[in-house]
């Protein structure tokens, strides 16, 4: 064998051995070009076209290797062909979807495949230069003919070639392993053999008749499938292509199911915005393995949750706060919901019991477990991992975005999301926080990066994970429902300020105390801070004293601004408090709790029992020489500054706010004789506000807390017969209603889970800590089946010189903020400056300028999504023509200069739309 290439014998595709290469050197003389093989691809074709074209005739015999495309094709004009394809289905698959992923992904070999596959079609419809001679063959008289053989056993690889009769040489046979693709003739490490000798052709050639002449002809079926379901053809009109991209971007939408089956109890409306959310949860909960339920408050979520119930059929786990253990099991009782109901604060009882018979987990006021930094949330994670994971919370961010990533890790892998495009969500929350690193909460910077952050939180990853709908989002879509059902939301106001002014020897007295508290070190409750003993301390549990400190820091000032008598009693618990500690710590020894959780201990009701959660935890001993001599000095000087204080305020009887508030009630026609419920944090509050507001509404007020209740008289009722007493009189859903109170003062233990929509006024008497904790408020008067048109809220926000101090205005404004920027409110609940809307997270079918770039009012990707079910329904045939036409196509479009693979693309950016209505195509 000689080292020129056109001599070779033997081909492996290897150091300039290519089967390809040798082709195109033999084909040039070559008359008559025949090819059996079991695998044909069009990358093969275009390799060799430019070979082929000076070939007066040339055939293709394909077995085994036809693909299915081609296989139903044939099918499709000769059904009594039968071609057994299941022995290779799997390699064959894998074959295609390789050249599919070829085909998509790569431009180059777009064009290639284009070039090909064109001139295939223009031999095959080309005439053959000498008739005579392609009859000699038993031609049909073209330039090409493709045949398929209606059997598997065709394993073979063969090439023929025949010369001119001028020739020397009658022609040549190539075989061995290459089929007649790219991967074949070039790119594959293969082993093929050329014979010369006539005889040997001959042999070759007395096969491929006997075996042509027994084959289906496909030519007229090729051209068929490339040219009408292939991306070439040219005969899809704009129209068409533009309803077939949008069938491909949502039809998993498109062909969602549309009803449910549901058992609603007696009395239970069937509303349609109720049955799409359960649709679309469902689908969520099976892709994600997890979806929030976060409609906003007063829509019905925790009976979207039972209707969601009855579709699984397999265990299920609803942990839920204490108070609501009896609603939940009443309520999946009556949607014959079988479930194990639990309490939150029972979930080491729950891991011991075991949690194999459970596959579902729903979390009620998921908000809840927000902190990682907490044994209740380590349990939960445990509770949750391998199940499926419900979260219902009307307020899934309360503080800042970690809430959100915190609750997402109960179904998501944090570094192994399934989410599209945010594989590691642990990376992708660690960028967004770096955002606000070196901000200030009053920069305008900070607000513009709340809205950036916001939204990319929404588009990335809440749309995916999150049903969530407000109530214009419900009036909006779902308009038809409500009116024939009846249904009305009502208004809700804008919320309205309680202005009051601390004046004259109150505000004389109100600036020294907070300059006492400037002055003021809080030693008492960051005792490790202090320590230099031995012991090395972890940076968590510095960071525990810290928050302990922070916020012991801010409770007087809020006590402050709360009420003059709930401020009172926390300075006399703090004197006394210091005085134990700092004779404690003359003894010799200190005892420290260092598993506080300021957090969790928050949802508490009243402060009153965190105070004293951190005075009597259980605690670790110290040595008192292992602290430095700061530490005696700085509690001494905190507790003469409390005892300054308790002396300024001892005499003080008058109460500007107090004041304000009764002038209101008495004038404000709004407030006057009306059916209202008073928030506090401050369970003294409370108690302060019930005592003061009796003589001047005797019998008509009640307090309620976490103990009970007072009425008349001051006899505390047990919070049982306490909450069927509100029942009866604010919930209009009771059977039994009465209407003896007027004015229901609560701490925040009724802000979550109870209906107390007969009121439709709210007073916020002091601001929570937690933003969404007033969203919760609002949601128990602006609830559905009320039957007030519109719904007041008043908030007290803290004086000009505490929140100087405390800051509490624009805390809690900038994070209510950031809760409308991520999920949408249709209400505003603080102040008239909020900015609302809805962020349409009902669904996929989000923000309308997301995906389709318009601004059109109702120009969301519901109305694409709709629009597409209605041509299902009533063009059936259209819509069948829509799903078949190729995923990619070059249409009209083409001429615009505008590839097929960016289509989609275009589609997303909400530029196709405009592009198509600009084109004036009135198809």
């Amino acid at each position: 064998m000689t080292n020129n290439n056109s001599d070779l014998t033997f081909f492996t595709n290897k150091d300039g051995q290519s089967l390809l290469d040798r082709f195109k050197a033999t084909l040039a003389d070559t008359q008559l070009f025949d090819v059996l093989v079991g695998y044909f691809r069009s990358s093969g074709f275009y390799q060799l076209y430019e070979a082929i074209e000076t070939i007066q005739k040339t055939r293709i015999l394909v077995g085994l290797g036809i693909d299915e495309e081609s296989y139903r094709t044939i099918n499709q004009y000769h059904p009594q062909t039968v071609i057994d394809f299941e022995s290779h289905s799997n390699a064959k698959k894998q074959f295609q979807d390789n050249l599919i992923e070829e085909i998509e992904d790569s431009q180059e070999v777009d064009q290639r495949l284009e070039i090909g596959l064109r001139k295939f079609i223009e031999f095959l419809q080309a005439d053959c230069v000498d008739p005579g001679l392609d009859k000699n063959q038993g031609g049909n008289g073209s330039k090409l003919e493709i045949k398929a053989y209606p059997s598997r056993n065709i394993h073979a690889k063969v090439y023929i070639g025949r010369f001119r009769p001028e020739d020397r040489d009658y022609g040549f046979v190539i075989t061995g392993s290459s089929n007649f693709s790219y991967s074949g003739l070039v790119a594959n490490r293969e082993f093929n053999v050329e014979l010369r000798q006539r005889r040997d052709v001959e042999f070759a050639l007395e096969q491929f008749e006997d075996l042509w002449k027994d084959s289906v002809d496909i030519s007229a079926e090729f051209i068929d499938a490339v040219q009408k379901k292939t991306w070439l053809n040219d005969t899809i009109t704009p129209y068409e292509l533009y309803l077939k991209l949008i069938y491909e971007y949502m039809q998993e939408d498109i062909n969602l199911q549309n009803k449910i089956d549901t058992f609603l109890p007696e009395g239970f409306m069937k509303l349609r915005y109720q049955e799409q959310a359960v649709i679309q949860a469902l689908k969520k909960l099976e892709e994600y393995n997890g979806v929030f339920l976060a409609d906003v408050v007063g829509l019905g979520k925790t009976f979207i949750t039972a209707q969601l119930l009855q579709q699984i059929r397999a265990g299920i786990l609803v942990i839920c706060p204490p108070v609501l253990k009896d609603y939940w099991e009443e309520s999946l009782l009556s949607f014959r919901v079988p479930a194990q109901v639990e309490s939150l604060g029972k979930l080491e009882h729950i891991l011991r019991r075991g949690l194999d018979r459970f596959d579902y987990v729903v979390i009620d006021e998921a908000h809840r477990f927000r902190n990682e930094a907490t044994q209740s949330y380590a349990d939960l994670l445990d509770i949750c991992r391998g199940k499926k994971v419900i979260l219902v919370t009307a307020t899934p961010l309360n503080n800042t975005i970690e809430d959100i990533f915190a609750q997402l890790k109960l179904f998501q892998a944090p570094k192994n999301s399934t989410i599209p495009g945010i594989p590691n969500l642990e990376r992708f929350f660690n960028r967004l926080k770096k955002r606000f690193a070196n901000l200030e909460k009053g920069d305008p910077e900070y607000r513009q990066v709340i809205t950036e952050v916001s939204k990319e939180i929404r588009e990335k990853i809440l749309k995916h994970v999150m049903v969530r709908r407000t109530r214009s989002d419900v009036t909006s879509h779902f308009e038809d429902d409500m009116k024939s059902q009846n249904l009305v939301f009502p208004e809700m106001e804008d919320p309205q300020k309680i202005v009051y002014h601390f004046e004259g020897r109150v505000e004389s007295i109100f600036n020294r105390t907070i300059q006492l508290f400037q002055e003021f070190f809080y030693a008492r409750y960051i005792p490790l801070l202090y320590y230099v003993g031995k012991k090395r301390l972890s940076e968590f549990e510095k960071q525990q004293q810290r928050n302990v400190g922070g916020f012991m820091k801010s409770i007087l000032v809020k006590r402050l601004e709360s009420s003059f008598y709930a401020f009172k009693k926390s300075i006399d618990r703090f004197v006394v408090s210091y005085e134990q500690f700092i004779q404690m710590f003359k003894t010799g020894n200190v005892y420290i709790s260092k598993k506080i959780n300021v957090y969790e201990l928050l949802n508490n009701d009243d402060i009153e029992t965190l105070e004293k959660y951190v005075e009597e935890e259980r605690a670790q001993k110290y040595d008192a020489k292992d602290f430095n001599e700061k530490f005696l000095a700085d509690l001494q000087h905190d507790l003469e500054a409390l005892q300054k204080v308790r002396e300024l305020w001892r005499d003080v009887d008058e109460d500007p706010k107090l004041d304000q508030f009764i002038h209101d009630l008495n004038g404000n026609r709004t407030l006057k004789n009306k059916k209202i419920v008073v928030f506090t944090e401050s369970k003294e509050s409370g108690e302060y506000l019930y005592e003061n507001l009796q003589p001047h509404l005797p019998g008509k007020v009640m307090f309620f807390s976490s103990q009970g209740g007072m009425r008349e008289k001051d006899a505390v009722i047990k919070p049982s017969r306490a909450r069927d007493l509100i029942k009866e009189n604010y919930d209009p859903t009771q059977k039994e209603q009465t209407d003896d109170i007027q004015v229901l003062i609560t701490t925040d233990v009724l802000a979550e889970g109870i209906n107390l929509h007969r009121a439709n006024i709210l007073i916020n008497y002091d601001l929570p800590w937690n933003p969404t904790r007033v969203l919760q408020r609002a949601g128990r008067i602006n609830r559905l089946g009320t039957q007030h048109t519109r719904i007041f809220i008043f908030n007290f926000f803290p004086t000009t010189q505490s929140d100087e101090h405390l800051g509490l205005e624009r805390n809690i404004t900038n994070k209510i903020q950031m809760f409308h920027d991520i999920l949408g409110e249709d209400a505003k609940y603080l102040s008239d400056g909020e900015e609302i809307g809805s962020q349409e997270l009902f669904d996929t079918l989000n923000n309308k300028k997301v995906y389709t770039g318009e601004d059109e009012e109702g120009d969301s990707e519901l109305k694409y999504l709709d629009m597409m079910r209605k041509i299902r329904d009533e063009q059936p045939e259209l819509f069948e023509r829509i799903k078949k036409l190729p995923k990619k196509a070059r249409s009209g479009f083409r001429k615009e200069g505008i590839a097929a693979d960016q289509l989609i693309t275009f589609f997303r950016l909400g530029k196709l739309k405009k592009f198509y209505r600009n084109r004036n195509d009135k198809s």
